[in-house]
């Protein structure tokens, strides 16, 4: 009953862009019970789910955690057995268990980033999963802004004037702080606006700031009250590669291109049921030891220098694959990488790449760039690894 306490005292500033509380459930579950397309997709992905079946499980969910334990863990490890070669996580870093984290991550499924981590800390023994900022630009139906609500994530407001950004990103990170200190919520976000098309992992200082405004004390002091752990993810295959790369060809010869709502959903199913190989997550330290060392800092230099910490930690905790090395040697027509993948392993993956720039379809289709930009999704984690080895 605890959490049903805490949860009548959020902030009513909060309500148009937090998770729903327990008390509000009930009524969403029969809001989304009543949705046509909600039905739809519930009788695709999970098929053996009637809606009687639905309706009882949802009845015996008190919690938003109850609602991820009891459909999305297993539809998780569904697809994990099904559409990858296995999901580890990595949390030895992590000593304390009871603490509250904010997990920043590199960023590749807007889905599956935030799931699989979920997935990971139950099985490592975590008390609980994580709360996901998400971006309002991806919740174009009514059902998918309840479902994500329900599944423990909150609104980033994406088009906004400035003044208005301002306002919605600080209050995001009064919200942020409150889940970690009040609900003793875990918090996940991705380390940049949107993902990086060409797998160049870069923390934008923007993310550092908005999370800074909340909380007490100096700038040092408001994050580290957030308890902020750099997190590594490294998917051997990246299914929507082959997207990213037409999207880039796209960008490159029309002017002000810009995706549809129907790329951006069709981008969610690819990601979501297409094949990821082995997929691990790694967790660094919590930044609170190294973020004191920053104390005193001028302000125009203390984002940076905190970007860098959580890059460099992030880089230097990716998993490479042998494909990811026979990128880079591709990329560089050389041969720096040969000792770490075998004859077979290259020939495995340059099948791979030539069977997804086969599925792009552009009509003046530049094969050269979409080769070379599908390479350097998959070399650059090699190119970062070395380089935060070497710092």
């Amino acid at each position: 009953m605890e959490e049903n306490k805490e949860t009548m005292n959020i902030p009513a500033e909060f309500d148009e862009i937090r998770p729903y509380s327990p008390e509000e459930l009930p009524q969403v579950f029969e809001e989304l019970l009543a949705d046509p397309m909600f039905q739809s997709v519930v009788k695709t992905v999970i098929p053996d789910m009637t809606e009687e079946k639905l309706r009882h499980v949802l009845s015996q969910c008190k919690t938003n955690l109850d609602v991820q334990k009891n459909i999305f863990y297993s539809l998780l490890l569904k697809l994990i057995s099904e559409h990858s070669d296995g999901f580890t996580l990595d949390t030895s870093a992590l000593s304390d268990k009871s603490c509250n984290y904010t997990f920043i991550s590199n960023h590749r499924d807007i889905v599956l980033d935030p799931g699989f981590l979920s997935v990971g800390l139950l099985l490592n023994g975590f008390p609980t999963t994580v709360e996901i900022a998400i971006g309002d630009n991806l919740l174009i139906y009514p059902w998918i802004k309840k479902l994500v609500r329900v599944n423990k994530s909150f609104i980033v407001q994406r088009a906004l004037s400035m003044r208005q950004m301002l306002e919605a990103s600080a209050r995001m990170s009064r919200y942020i702080h409150f889940a970690i200190t009040q609900k003793h919520e875990n918090i996940w976000i991705a380390q940049r606006e949107g993902r990086a098309k060409d797998s160049n992992d870069y923390t934008q200082e923007s993310v550092l700031k908005m999370l800074a405004i909340g909380g007490e004390g100096d700038i040092i002091d408001r994050l580290k009250e957030l308890n902020i752990v750099p997190m590594s993810l490294s998917y051997e295959y990246d299914p929507c590669d082959f997207l990213k790369a037409q999207e880039m060809q796209q960008k490159r010869d029309i002017e002000g291109f810009k995706k549809s709502q129907a790329d951006d959903l069709n981008n969610m199913k690819t990601g979501i049921f297409g094949y990821k190989g082995r997929v691990h997550f790694h967790a660094a330290p919590c930044l609170n030891e190294e973020l004191e060392t920053l104390k005193g800092l001028p302000k125009t230099k203390i984002f940076g220098k905190i970007a860098e910490t959580i890059d460099r930690h992030i880089h230097k905790n990716y998993f490479l694959y042998p494909g990811n090395y026979v990128a880079a040697d591709l990329l560089e027509e050389g041969k720096r990488f040969a000792d770490k993948y075998t004859r077979e392993e290259k020939a495995h993956f340059e099948t791979y790449l030539q069977k997804k720039l086969d599925m792009i379809t552009l009509e003046h289709k530049d094969e050269a760039f979409l080769r070379k930009c599908i390479l350097t999704m998959y070399a650059n984690p090699v190119f970062n690894h070395l380089k935060a080895l070497e710092a």
